[in-house]
């Protein structure tokens, strides 16, 4: 039986923290990973920009490899992309949103949503909060600086959390759940728990996805596959500080880092 691959896109990095609970949960599945960080960070460029720069990567690779869904693991792009893929595309397309929900029914303070800018004035937010959170005292942090922090850590370099203090500091003492709305974020959840402390819990999207990955393969049928596994990773550009980056993802099982423009 061929090998069962998945499409995991991002801007950067930020979508490896949604690969850990997909590779957990499904370690049979290969993995494409293709991040645009020539176009990096998609929250800074122009909605039509985004959404076609997202349907040319995408479309790429499923012209050119076995694809059997895609993971959108972009809160941004998730926002805004996700009806012209799928009716582009007749494989099943997963994106991500900010865990609003499942952060609102554990709140007894008040929720915190930490996100890009541009996921933060989003009208799909607001609604995710009108639908699941009207009840709740929620505070909203829209913030690059934990993006680039998050790149620059699985790079090598030290989280400042002199700064991610202050970028934080609306949210200290008012809230008991945090939400992660960047898939960048999780690969700060330690550096983050120590800024807001224990007793704030955090919550993101990386284990709905896997689920929902699982619940999409399985209703495709796509069974288990006995071909030889592997992950391979692309980029748009030549990536900045490129050894470093290359030992994150080799830790991971990645293959070398191969650039695709677009």
């Amino acid at each position: 039986m061929p090998e069962t691959r998945i499409l995991m896109f991002d801007s950067g990095v930020g979508g490896i923290s949604v690969f850990k609970d997909i590779k957990a949960r499904l370690p049979w599945v290969s993995v494409t990973y293709a991040f645009d960080n020539q176009a990096y960070p998609y929250g800074e460029l122009a909605q039509d920009e985004l959404v076609d720069r997202v349907e040319q990567y995408v479309q790429h690779f499923i012209e050119t490899q076995s694809i059997s869904l895609v993971v959108i693991a972009c809160n941004t792009a998730s926002t805004v992309v996700l009806p012209r893929l799928r009716e582009k595309f007749s494989i099943p397309i997963v994106g991500v949103v900010p865990a609003i929900k499942p952060a609102s029914q554990r709140a007894n303070l008040g929720v915190g949503l930490i996100a890009t800018p541009a996921t933060v004035t989003r009208e799909y937010t607001h609604d995710l909060i009108k639908d699941f959170a009207k009840d709740k005292d929620v505070k909203m942090v829209g913030t690059t600086e934990l993006v680039d922090m998050a790149e620059q850590k699985l790079r090598g370099v030290d989280v400042d959390l002199a700064v991610l203090d202050q970028v934080l500091q609306p949210l200290k003492g008012n809230i008991d759940v945090a939400v992660l709305g960047c898939t960048h974020f999780p690969l700060l959840r330690n550096e983050i728990c120590q800024v807001l402390g224990n007793d704030v819990t955090l919550v993101d999207s990386g284990d709905a996805i896997s689920r929902r990955v699982e619940f999409l393969l399985n209703e495709s049928s796509i069974t288990h596959s006995n071909g030889d596994l592997s992950y391979d990773v692309f980029c748009s550009a030549e990536p900045y500080s490129r050894s470093a980056l290359q030992s994150s993802f080799t830790e991971l099982g990645f293959s070398l880092i191969k650039i695709q423009p677009l």
